[in-house]
């Protein structure tokens, strides 16, 4: 019985004492929610139910969060200002989706979101325009160590020794195995694609463990000639002539590479898929090789303004419609430890013909061009990576 009485005691000093320590202290104590968890947690419950692809371009005062000099390591093939660029109003805007609103990049909260882990953007030179944004952008939070670099800087890996963080571009304009065709001595522009096979770049440079891939790809497959090879033999042809072979529309090569590469990451375990869409060109009055440029320096306001200026537009979108689909069905193979997402800023982007560099780019070998096809840092590519941010965390649930 006193064994009892002494127990009884004992619970009556805890809930006591308990009671004293809740009321006396604030709830945080106990709670141990900091404001930036709570602040993550308000932005995963904004954009749950959120579009963030459907939206304008809306006027944003504020200055870009970086600039080349606040970003010593920008490429000089996008650094549009250092190359004579002096308009301004392109970069006064901001991506607004109808259904909720974005928040501005946060380059620290950002780094705490991918601390340890790694991410690689596997694509053309606009996959490496859209790292470069990104290494800008995460620049004004730490700045990273440039780890490796090969093929002229089509492979690059920058290091955020502080958050044990590796952001990589792989350089690879066809996502699958490629050949270019020489005929006399002489490069054609024109390619074999090894249609079920990832390029040699993704088994080389790849890390074990990747957690995030941002694919893409596009610009490389127009008004080229391509030879199609699966399991090694030959079925088809883009743009050739040949009356034997079966003809396929370029369309094709572009589902079958993503494809693959979609395929090929199922792999890594774990990992987080965002697929972007085609980033459009706004050439006018000709093409890229053809006398056409890109000068103006504002946003459209309605996507059907698009359709008036731009030749490849509906191109563009049924490109935009090939991505999705091999998104979709790489979702319905895909198993619970593999999150695939998209990114999809075409048509944002289609409404944006005031952000590439035009004549601004820099290249002393190809003085007089005009580059419509990449954009300009800063400048309407930033949001890419304020969709990102977004997009990732809308999955975190």
């Amino acid at each position: 019985m006193k064994n009892y009485f002494s127990l009884y005691c004992y619970v009556c000093i805890f809930l006591c004492i308990s009671y004293f320590l809740i009321h006396s202290y604030p709830l945080e104590i106990f709670n141990k929610v900091t404001p930036q968890e709570n602040h993550v947690s308000n932005l995963i419950q904004r954009y749950q139910k959120c579009d963030l692809f459907t939206g304008h371009w809306i006027r944003d005062m504020e200055q870009p969060l970086y600039t080349s000099k606040s970003c010593p390591i920008m490429g000089d093939l996008r650094n549009c200002f250092l190359n004579g660029r002096v308009d301004t109003d392109f970069l006064k805007w901001r991506w607004q989706p109808d259904t909720c609103e974005i928040s501005r990049f946060d380059p620290k909260l950002f780094l705490e979101m991918v601390r340890g882990k790694s991410m690689a953007f596997i694509g053309d030179s606009v996959a490496r325009n859209h790292m470069e944004s990104l290494l800008c952008l995460l620049y004004q939070g730490e700045i990273p160590e440039n780890i490796y670099w090969a093929e002229e800087g089509r492979i690059l890996k920058y290091h955020f020794r502080n958050h044990d963080f590796t952001l990589m571009v792989l350089w690879t304009p066809f996502l699958v195995e490629e050949n270019e065709i020489v005929s006399h001595g002489i490069k054609t522009d024109n390619y074999t694609l090894h249609l079920d096979k990832v390029h040699e770049v993704w088994l080389k440079q790849l890390p074990s463990s990747l957690d995030y891939a941002i694919i893409s790809t596009g610009h490389w497959f127009f008004n080229r000639r391509f030879y199609l090879y699966q399991d090694g033999a030959l079925i088809g042809c883009v743009s050739c002539s040949e009356p034997d072979i079966p003809k396929y529309d370029f369309k094709f090569a572009v589902r079958m590479s993503i494809r693959t590469a979609l395929e090929y990451t199922e792999r890594f375990k774990g990992i987080t898929i965002a697929l972007r869409t085609f980033s459009p060109g706004h050439f006018e009055n000709g093409g890229w090789n053809a006398g056409g440029s890109c000068t103006r320096t504002s946003p459209l306001h309605e996507l059907s303004d698009a359709y008036k200026i731009i030749s490849t537009y509906n191109v563009t979108l049924e490109l935009r419609g090939v991505q999705l689909e091999e998104l979709e069905r790489a979702k319905r193979r895909g198993g619970a430890d593999r999150r695939l997402l998209p990114l999809d800023v075409t048509r944002a982007m289609l409404m944006r013909p005031d952000g590439h560099p035009d004549i601004h780019f820099g290249n002393v070998w190809k003085r007089g061009s005009h580059d419509c096809v990449h954009w300009c840092l800063p400048g309407p590519i930033d949001a890419w990576n304020d969709l990102l941010f977004a997009a990732l965390l809308k999955e975190t649930v």
